[in-house]
């Protein structure tokens, strides 16, 4: 329970910052960084729920995660200022002002930064591929078990730690080169191993093996790791929270929005939940100025600024009730689906039932499958199974960037032309044994990251043009 080690604003790379002509403190630096990303940039195309939408109403993956940073920034005010609170951290009120909600909008902004093309579905659609493809023994890699499991149990998260701490790359392999504390309470899942859904921190495979000394590095210095197994960062409850009260609620106005369904439904489903007939009470409630009754629209909106602001109360109350648990990694729950009432459970239920199966969804994400398992069966086949000249052009088609920084962690000198990052993808020579190559693993590694980085329509485009349906 020490908040100075949680709030730790050491890098992975010392600081190059000028801190003498710049007032900000290291995580407001951080946030800086990370919203000048261009991985952030391309969060504008990337499905929330809608595939490939051209409707401006509804959420994209990037105005999800600025909600989220909204709801956040909110969540560790309150914090900060709730008495209990103050007297565990121990600091000066303006201090903590100065870093736990900035802090709280960092993890938030950037909880879905690596999530690939077409949602979660898209992780679905890689882990199947992958899945598949070992077990077919078409092409004999050279992979342990456990580094297949880094493409079998492919995650969003895991993919997003990997952007943060190295694929934004510039000159050396540490990303945006962020302070321990944003990372680590950007990370839900701590996990490099086996997945046991029983432990909330254990959920999914969080870090890629990849990344597993940089996970070591960070947790040890923020004084997370207990008889070697990773805690969770205390913040990243309230992340957790933000992300989840987002999607539980503004995916429900979104379906309002597409026509699915009108208020009355809405109201029919939750009006039973202890506590909310007298917030519909209030939604519906005449203008006391004019006497007039709210329109349908505004009673959405309404309901969806209590719905939010309930779900944040109930989040800050079990976080202080919960602090012991929460810091010594005994506490199992999500905060704001730990309540007897179940409003965010049913909200989450509303979406699986109600949202999710409409066919509009369904075909779509069915689009993504077909266009992530494309890109796929064209790169792979190419680069493992390919002559030097169907090598040289896929590799001719991968993002410079993205090699740049495989080769950059791998410690291999970085040619000054670009044209040569094919020789790095060839077989093992036993006559130029001193020639360096990729593993096996960091070929795939590539090749996911490539992929995953691209936004909806972009791989969609890639996608039409390898296989010859557009050629422009």
């Amino acid at each position: 329970m020490n908040w100075e080690k949680y709030l730790n604003a050491k890098r992975l790379r010392q600081s190059t910052r000028e801190t003498g002509s710049d007032p900000r403190n290291e995580f407001e630096s951080d946030f800086g960084r990370v919203i000048f990303s261009p991985a952030i940039r391309r969060m504008h195309d990337k499905t929330q729920v809608f595939p490939l939408t051209t409707d401006d109403n509804i959420h994209s993956r990037l105005t999800h995660s600025m909600e989220v940073m909204a709801i956040g920034h909110s969540l560790g005010i309150r914090l900060c200022e709730h008495e209990a609170f103050q007297k565990y951290v121990n600091r000066e009120l303006h201090t903590t002002l100065r870093e736990i909600p900035v802090l709280l909008k960092n993890s938030c902004l950037v909880h879905d930064i690596g999530n690939p093309p077409f949602g979660h579905f898209g992780e679905t659609v890689i882990q199947d591929y992958f899945s598949k493809l070992f077990s077919s023994q078409e092409i004999c890699f050279q992979l342990n078990d456990v580094e297949k499991q880094d493409f079998t149990k492919f995650d969003g998260n895991a993919q997003g730690f990997r952007v943060l701490t190295k694929l934004q790359v510039l000159d050396d392999h540490y990303g945006l080169n962020l302070t321990y504390a944003t990372l680590a309470s950007y990370l839900k899942y701590p996990n490099t191993g086996k997945i046991d859904k029983e432990f909330i921190s254990k959920k999914k495979r969080g870090v890629f093996q990849s990344e597993k000394k940089f996970l070591e590095e960070i947790f040890s210095e923020c004084n997370l790791i207990d008889n070697e197994s990773y805690l969770r960062h205390p913040l990243s409850y309230l992340m957790e929270a933000a992300d989840s009260i987002c999607y539980s609620v503004m995916d429900i106005e979104d379906g309002y929005n597409k026509g699915w369904y009108s208020y009355d439904d809405i109201k029919k489903k939750f009006i039973g939940i202890n506590g909310m007939p007298e917030i519909f009470e209030k939604v519906e409630k005449a203008d006391e100025s004019t006497g007039k009754l709210p329109s349908e629209i505004k009673k959405v909106v309404d309901l969806r600024i209590k719905l939010i602001s309930r779900l944040v109360t109930l989040a800050i109350e079990n976080f202080i009730k919960n602090y012991d648990d929460i810091c010594n990694g005994k506490y199992n729950h999500e905060l704001i689906y730990d309540d007897e009432s179940e409003l965010a459970e049913k909200l989450k239920m509303f979406s699986i039932n109600v949202i999710f199966p409409k066919q509009e969804i369904q075909s779509l994400e069915l689009t993504g499958h077909s266009v992530l398992s494309g890109l796929l069966d064209f790169y792979i086949p190419f680069i493992f199974r390919g002559n030097k000249d169907y090598i040289k052009r896929a590799v001719g088609m991968i993002s410079n960037s993205v090699i740049k920084a495989a080769l950059l962690e791998n410690e291999f000198d970085v040619p000054n032309d670009t044209n040569e990052y094919y020789t790095f993808f060839e077989k093992y020579n036993e006559d130029k044994p001193e020639k360096k190559i990729f593993s096996d693993y960091y070929k795939l590694r590539i090749i996911i990251d490539f992929i995953s980085g691209m936004t909806d329509q972009y791989a969609l485009d890639h996608y039409q043009k390898l296989s010859g349906q557009k050629i422009r």
